[in-house]
């Protein structure tokens, strides 16, 4: 009896290990997954950050326990889903362990579990750290404990939101940037700046109604003590606004066991030459708002974003800056003429002291992300692209398939044309021709925000605080545009200018030979009509 029962237990072993393994394979290869294993008694240094210190940007102060979070990562991770006797059996009964825990953190999976799964491990790494954390992982009541026998339950405090974030970011940072500049534990070398998360905290309060969306919102700061949001309302956010942060804790171990095949010596020195991690903020696009941006989209652009969060975005890329280049829709025309490719534009403004909605003086910003190059028409046109809010609320609003009023984008050109309805000269983004949801004007130094009620192109919801229902017109400071085609689009703008170029030479010179003899023009002839009309003239048959 005790011989058949082993035997027929033995295909369903078999058959389990390859459905993990097929599991396991669409995420890493198995040669790869079985090179780790073998190693498996140092799981915990292969899961571990290099060492390396991080900083917050002033005024904001790293939190005490930050350092010491970081450091618990790795070993919390091995021992929640890499158990030590399942490392220490090298058999196949080892081997399907091994697999089942890599594909709790790293298989895909509906959008909650592996949001679940990371705030799992955060709470974990934060009672080996000693730090303040308000979830906690409750297994089911039969005694189950693997990460589907429980659920994470729990409030978040805006500070716990914050170490959070930063923890997602420095996990996306170690698979980037392994050499980045940081100190190691001698105190060598300057710390990585860390950076700003407060406009995605803000967002989770809003949403969740921790924090009213009035004036409020305006003096709010990440220090401050205040209501936190729970566990669900959190998870709701994620889903809603940045879906991609769920994949943090998969991308990261898979990046730790790719480097540790590569070269694992690499990781333990870390270097400080040829790096501008460190640098400040200097464009609209900071390093905050690019990483918030790459967990918003779901295309190939989220790569392009997260790269420009941790060595911020090449400056090649910038298409078009009002301080620059200076404001007005020819400038900018004459910078982004040509460009075909997916673009970003973000603009700061300041409410007007008239508006009646929101705050006069107030600072805010707003961006629109095109996946289509710009064109001169007195019609919307495009196929897809994005509404989001930057500061000081990050909200993204993606597009309704309702309608296809993505981008708008005229101006005069050389050759005017009489039009007894003029269109309205300047950029547009969803609504319709004179409702538009967003209007920036011909001298780029008003934009004008309507109420969502206006657009059908992109999905309700504000993109200033306390907006209201009334329109809002407020002074434009800064406008930028970055190309995010790559260098074969950037090349292929060089070339149109180029041929334009030589076009507008060609136009402005002047063929002398090409108006014959003056005796024989026709100028000369209409000269005399004029000088003298009644002379006879012989008429030439």
């Amino acid at each position: 009896m005790g011989g058949s029962s082993s035997t027929a237990s033995a295909p369903a072993e078999a058959r389990e290990l390859r459905e993990q393994e097929a599991l396991a394979s669409a995420a890493l290869s198995l040669p790869l997954l079985r090179a780790v294993f073998s190693r498996s008694a140092d799981l915990a240094a292969t899961l571990s950050l290099p060492p390396t210190s991080f900083r917050s940007a002033p005024p904001l102060e790293t939190p005490a326990p930050f350092q010491d979070l970081l450091a618990s990562l790795g070993p919390t991770i091995a021992s929640l889903f890499f158990p030590r006797g399942a490392s220490e059996d090298a058999g196949a009964g080892g081997w399907l362990g091994f697999l089942k825990g890599f594909n709790s953190c790293c298989a895909r999976a509906r959008a909650s579990l592996p949001l679940a799964v990371l705030l799992r491990v955060y709470a974990a790494a934060c009672a080996a750290a000693g730090a303040p954390c308000g979830v906690q992982f409750r297994p089911d009541e039969d005694g189950g404990g693997d990460e589907e026998g429980g659920k994470v339950v729990g409030e978040l405090a805006p500070g716990e939101i914050a170490v959070l974030l930063s923890m997602c970011w420095v996990m996306a940072w170690s698979g980037l940037a392994p050499r980045a500049s940081g100190g190691e534990e001698g105190g060598k070398g300057e710390a990585v700046l860390l950076p700003d998360v407060s406009h995605l905290v803000l967002s989770a309060l809003v949403s969740a109604g921790a924090v009213a969306d009035d004036e409020g919102v305006w003096g709010w700061e990440v220090s401050g003590a205040g209501k936190g949001v729970s566990v669900q309302e959190f998870t709701s956010w994620v889903i809603s606004t940045v879906p991609g942060l769920g994949n943090c804790l998969s991308r990261y171990v898979q990046d730790r066991f790719r480097s540790s095949e590569s070269d694992p010596a690499k990781e333990s020195s870390v270097s400080t030459g040829n790096t501008t991690f460190d640098t400040c903020d200097a464009y609209l696009l900071t390093r905050g708002r690019a990483w918030s941006i790459s967990l918003s989209v779901r295309n190939t652009l989220s790569e392009k974003f997260l790269s420009a969060s941790v060595i911020g975005m090449d400056t090649g890329d910038l298409l078009y800056r009002s301080s620059l280049h200076g404001k007005g829709l020819s400038r900018f025309w004459s910078c982004v003429e040509g460009y075909k490719g997916p673009a970003l534009i973000l603009l700061s403004a300041f409410s007007n002291s008239g508006s009646e909605n929101v705050d006069a003086g107030r600072k805010w910003g707003i961006g629109v992300l095109t996946e289509d190059g710009f064109e001169n028409k007195d019609t919307f046109y495009g196929s897809s692209g994005f509404l989001c809010a930057t500061y000081p609320i990050f909200r993204m609003l993606l597009p309704s398939g309702k309608e296809k009023n993505i981008m708008y984008c005229h101006l005069h050109t050389q050759l005017k044309t009489y039009e007894a309805t003029p269109k309205p000269l300047g950029l547009a983004f969803g609504g319709s021709i004179g409702n538009e949801r967003i209007f920036i004007d011909e001298d780029f130094s008003k934009v004008t925000i309507r109420h969502h009620a206006v657009d059908k192109t992109y999905q309700h919801g504000s993109l200033i605080p306390n907006q209201g229902y009334l329109p809002v017109e407020a002074s434009i400071l800064d406008f930028e545009v970055w190309g995010l085609g790559g260098q074969t689009t950037k090349r292929q703008q060089d070339i149109f200018k180029k041929r334009e170029d030589i076009f507008s030479g060609q136009r402005r010179k002047i063929d002398l030979a090409a108006f014959g003899n003056w005796e024989d023009s026709p100028e000369k002839m209409m000269m005399d009509m004029v000088s003298d009309p009644n002379k006879a003239r012989r008429e030439e048959r």
